[in-house]
């Protein structure tokens, strides 16, 4: 296999970030994992993410894993991991108790993992920066850590972009253009 990628998606809800995500990881290769980071929180959401699993199908592995990411990615034998999604992840770690430096302590934790990567890494995240000011001191704490975060993940990541409004962009490496289907 050529050196693996990584690339990080990122958007608003709704934008067509996942969807983008799971086209690229198909294309990258035929052993799959998918990285569920959401919680089981009540009927609700359990029933969401069984859902999304059937609508993955049989060709990604699923592994819920709400907190050790790193850990998960840098002992997987896989082809390609898709991780959905980074700010739940943190959202996991903040509402465990985690302070803000534990919290960038795993981002580098994962930023380390992702330096060498053991196969293609695609990073789904929620762009949270962009609204409005979050009222609660948690929301700021979570919006600022999550800001940090993509900062320091797109530095590590060969391919950045953006999902809105149904539109992907490729950020980096420039110049900037509109994606209409994944090409690896």
């Amino acid at each position: 296999m050529a050196k693996p990628m990584v690339i990080l998606v990122g958007g608003g809800a709704r934008s067509g970030k996942s969807g983008h995500a799971l086209a690229a990881a198909r294309a990258l290769g035929a052993r799959r994992a998918f990285v569920a980071t959401a919680r089981r929180y009540d009927d609700d959401l359990s029933a969401r993410i069984d859902r999304h699993v059937r609508e993955r199908g049989p060709d990604f592995a699923t592994l819920e894993e709400p907190l050790a990411v790193p850990e998960l990615l840098a002992g997987l034998d896989a082809d390609v991991a898709l991780v959905d999604c980074l700010t739940l992840w943190i959202s996991n770690l903040l509402l465990d108790g985690a302070a803000d430096d534990r919290v960038e302590s795993r981002v580098e934790d994962l930023c380390r993992v992702l330096a060498a990567p053991p196969c293609h890494v695609v990073l789904v995240s929620n762009e949270v920066g962009m609204g409005l000011h979050p009222e609660t001191a948690l929301g700021r704490r979570f919006r600022d850590l999550a800001g940090r975060a993509h900062q320091r993940l797109a530095r590590v990541s060969d391919e950045v972009h953006f999902a809105v409004m149904g539109l992907v962009l490729r950020l980096s490496p420039g110049p900037v253009a509109a994606l209409t289907e994944w090409r690896p």
